[in-house]
């Protein structure tokens, strides 16, 4: 009689021998066979390939303690998983997006976003141990062979980052980006990263907190995303497939524990959760938007690396992407955008505008003297919109620093572009250096972490932060503390200064 492990083990086999051209592997991870159609090679490749785009997208965080102290938590847990031949890579990226992702071949990455919202370092570690349980299972490669076989394409680098952009730098082919492993993968990589955590000494329930922490955050995020009329920044894995209570989550995660403790080399070995030791790395870390990025004080946006600040009108909503700056109307029906770009030696910003508007009609063209820097500004014809469609544009470029900043303002309904270009015109126009007093006011919000005293309370510290919109559940959100619990004497408490 065939037992169930056993079933599995022919279905296995007889799935490998049904896929043509495809190879049938061990999992490392699992000891299961897998259908796959990329050698450990090729994935540690494409790892490679992909890291310098992950770094040029998202940006790299520029704190090397920071790194250290990450990169340190994560090869450590690595020794610990079923890969430890591979060369692993851990990076913290700058960005405010609340995520975590692996690449193929053992590349980590954790955004100082979601690191606001851990508050201890076995906490960080579930995190990376999750994303760690999706490389040492193959998780990439076997949904890469999947997603062939269904004739998807190559969208794999979407699935690992819940990233479009991403999907188009790696030139990934398919309408049909799937976002996430699927809740099977990712229980099997909480599974093998609360084992990782458990085998390094920390409490696998830290896996359960996380979960809870980020659902947290992920119904705020949510909720605020709704209010204000755009797409939510939600983690793509784990964490927003299945809520804190899932029977299936605690029942892997002890089960996972269990194991840990049995494969521990020094049994009963126990490692504290170190919270103090995390909150000390990551105070100082920016809230929203870095320096390198530049940040937006109301609708007025300041750059301290690059000196230069530049007004939208009020009521606008400002949004800082990684290659441009777009402020729009609530309703999204009229935008200006900013680009920075490059300009050849010797060429006017009228000839620079040219060069890259070369075949378009332009009307109303006229030199620019923003606030002491040259420019040049025109309306061009029939050029393709943020919204699809294709009209009339109000351009500009403005000089500064060896560097042309580009203004593109259009509206969705192109016979209206006349009623707004003065407007648009007005907001190009606040386009100026940065005066010296303001390069404090560019610096971005940061976490401090203070202790809480017998009458400290959400709402007074809430009172005094420079968080411009609901303060005190960004408050309960980063301590773990919501939506209405209060902190207790002698507690340390993460604050927005």
């Amino acid at each position: 009689m065939t037992t169930p492990v056993g079933r599995r083990i022919v279905l296995a086999a007889v799935a490998c021998g049904a896929v043509i051209a495809a190879g049938c592997a061990s999992n490392p991870a699992t000891g299961g066979a897998d259908v796959v159609t990329m050698s450990e090679k090729k994935e540690i490749d494409i790892g490679r390939q992909m890291h310098p785009k992950v770094l040029q997208q998202y940006g790299r965080y520029n704190d090397e303690r920071l790194q250290a102290y990450v990169n340190d938590v994560g090869q450590r847990l690595a020794a610990k998983g079923d890969r430890p031949g591979i060369t692993w890579t851990f990076t913290v990226l700058d960005s405010q997006e609340t995520n975590a992702f692996a690449l193929p071949g053992g590349y980590i990455y954790i955004t100082r976003g979601i690191m606001s919202y851990l508050n201890s370092e076995a906490e960080l570690a579930a995190v990376l141990g999750h994303e760690i349980g999706h490389v040492t299972a193959r998780h990439a490669v076997r949904q890469q062979t999947g997603a062939t076989a269904a004739g998807v394409g190559a969208t794999l680098i979407a699935v690992l980052t819940g990233s479009g952009s991403l999907a188009n730098i790696a030139n990934v082919a398919g309408s049909a980006l799937i976002s996430g492993y699927g809740r099977d993968m990712e229980l099997e990589a909480d599974s093998l990263g609360a084992r990782y955590i458990g085998n390094l000494g920390y409490d696998p329930e830290a896996m359960i907190d996380v979960v809870r922490l980020l659902k947290n955050q992920e119904m705020f995020e949510i909720q605020r995303a709704r209010e204000e009329n755009r797409e939510p920044r939600v983690y793509h894995g784990v964490f927003s497939s299945h809520p804190d209570n899932d029977t299936r989550l605690k029942e892997v995660v002890a089960s996972a524990g269990e194991v840990a403790r049995g494969e521990q080399r020094q049994p009963g070995e126990h490692r504290p959760d170190n919270r103090d030791v995390y909150l000390s790395r990551i105070t100082g870390l920016p809230v929203g938007a870095s320096e390198a990025q530049g940040v937006t004080r109301g609708t007025r946006f300041y750059h301290a690396d690059m000196g230069f600040t530049v007004a939208f009108p009020t009521g606008w909503l400002v949004q800082n992407q990684p290659a441009k700056l777009v402020g729009a109307t609530p309703q999204k029906d009229v935008t200006l955008q900013l680009f920075v770009m490059p300009y050849p030696p010797g060429t006017t910003p009228e000839q620079f505008l040219a060069q890259n508007l070369k075949g378009t009609r332009t009307e109303r063209g006229e030199p620019l003297e923003v606030n002491g820097l040259p420019g040049y500004t025109a309306i061009a014809q029939n050029v393709s919109l943020p919204w699809g469609n294709k009209g009339p544009a109000r351009y500009a470029v403005i000089y500064m620093n060896n560097q042309a900043f580009v203004f593109f303002g259009s509206s969705r309904i192109t016979s209206a572009l006349a009623a707004h270009d003065a407007v648009l015109l007005s907001s190009i126009k606040t386009f100026r250096r940065l005066r010296q007093r303001e390069f404090e006011t560019a610096d971005p919000d940061r976490i401090l972490v203070v202790r809480a005293t017998p009458q400290t309370t959400i709402e007074s510290l809430a009172k005094s932060s420079p968080i411009e919109k609901y303060a005190a559940q960004q408050l309960r959100l980063l301590n773990d503390l919501y939506p209405d619990k209060e902190p207790t004497a002698g507690q340390p408490i993460k604050i927005v200064k």
